[in-house]
């Protein structure tokens, strides 16, 4: 979260688009099993620069917004232009700092745009991504090349288009026509935009062929990786222990080298398997005096960290807790919410959840608590 306030993402969904054909609008139509829009949604939810995402419909597609609880659903205008203002006003007291502007109709949005825009807002009141022309540009008249244009200095523009909010709602506001883009209202309101490079994946879904070029981009090239991490921990003297970043109340505690939270161990290390990077003792080898006591939320920080700079995302996380006590379902939500918070994931992509040995070996005996969890990853 920004420090003098939230980040936003306004998504605008609200139009027909009829060119691409079919009996429902382009951003309902289906892409790989799911419709186009939820591919974007999703996206903005990976981001964790992202704080409230709003979703502007229009008003025959409003009992839509059921299948996205998460985000704030608007009833967009007759304009894009008008659209985007719905959205923004609905976040006029939200205390919103930064805000993109994004089309529906782009569902392969990367994180690297998304960083990229929201970090380059720290310097300028306005940036947005293009790609540079690099075709001859011709113009054409019934059918026959008329002339030939100059490339250099054009560019491709793209979405999100990303502003500090104070501006962006009062261009909007003072603009009373309609517009191309996000650019177009905050140029004529004087606000500088900086261009950032984009990304051609990150294609607008117009006409029908563009669906193939969409179902192709989201399969090629596409790394999936699984990792498994287990741990174990015995008790010891103490009154709480602390289990997925939670402090659980107990007459024992964990015994371990850092704060022997053994859930958040062993999701640290199926994370660290999956890309092949060794396990959590490597990364912090418990010789060292530094990771005495130290709070687990560094290793799977860490380890999330690796995984970004390599180019994947955590797609999601399942973990085990196994022991006969204490009873781990009351926690589950924060434990469940905790690991998904630190490893920028939305908290319907992890899975707490327990189980006994029948008293069956050292946890049946109340020695300890062992866990075991699986994580995905994908690149981008």
């Amino acid at each position: 979260m920004n420090g003098s306030g939230t980040n936003a993402a306004v998504i605008v969904a609200a139009g027909r688009g009829v060119r691409a054909g079919g009996d429902v609008p382009k951003q309902w139509q289906a892409l790989r099993g799911r419709c186009v829009a939820a591919w974007t949604i999703d996206a903005f939810r990976q981001a964790p620069s992202v704080d409230i995402i709003v979703l502007v419909l229009h008003p025959d597609d409003m009992e839509r917004s059921a299948e996205f609880p998460f985000a704030q659903a608007v009833q967009g205008g007759s304009t894009r232009a008008a659209s985007v203002r719905a959205g923004l006003e609905s976040l006029a007291r939200q205390n919103v700092s930064k805000v993109l502007i994004h089309d529906a109709a782009r569902p392969l949005v990367t994180q690297r745009i998304i960083g990229d825009i929201m970090t380059a807002l720290d310097n300028s009141p306005g940036a947005a991504p293009a790609l540079e022309l690099t075709d001859a540009i011709w113009r054409g008249n019934d059918g026959i090349v008329s002339g030939t244009m100059e490339r250099t200095g054009l560019y491709r523009a793209q979405t999100p288009q990303g502003f500090r909010f104070d501006g962006i709602l009062a261009a909007h506001r003072s603009h009373a026509a309609d517009a191309a883009d996000d650019v177009e209202v905050a140029r004529a309101a004087g606000i500088h935009v900086a261009l950032l490079p984009g990304d051609e994946r990150n294609l607008k879904i117009t006409r029908a062929e563009d669906f193939a070029r969409a179902e192709l981009a989201l399969g090629a090239g596409m790394d999936i990786r699984t990792g498994n991490g287990f741990d174990v921990h015995a008790f010891s003297e103490g009154d709480h222990m602390m289990l997925c970043g939670v402090e659980v109340p107990h007459d024992r505690g964990l015994s371990g080298h850092s704060d022997a939270d053994v859930g958040l161990h062993a999701v640290t290390d199926a994370i660290l398997g999956a890309l092949a990077m060794g396990d959590i003792g490597q990364h912090f080898p418990p010789s060292e005096t530094r990771w005495k006591d130290a709070d687990s939320r560094i290793f799977l920080e860490h380890a999330v960290g690796i995984a970004v700079d390599r180019g994947y995302r955590i797609m999601n996380i399942d973990l085990t807790l196994i022991c006969e006590r204490p009873k781990i379902a009351p926690h589950v939500p924060a434990m469940a919410g905790r690991i998904a918070r630190l490893a920028g994931v939305p908290p319907d992509r992890v899975s707490v959840k327990a189980t006994t040995t029948e008293r069956l070996g050292f946890t049946g005996r109340g020695e300890g608590i062992a866990a075991m969890a699986t994580a995905t990853l994908t690149s981008e």
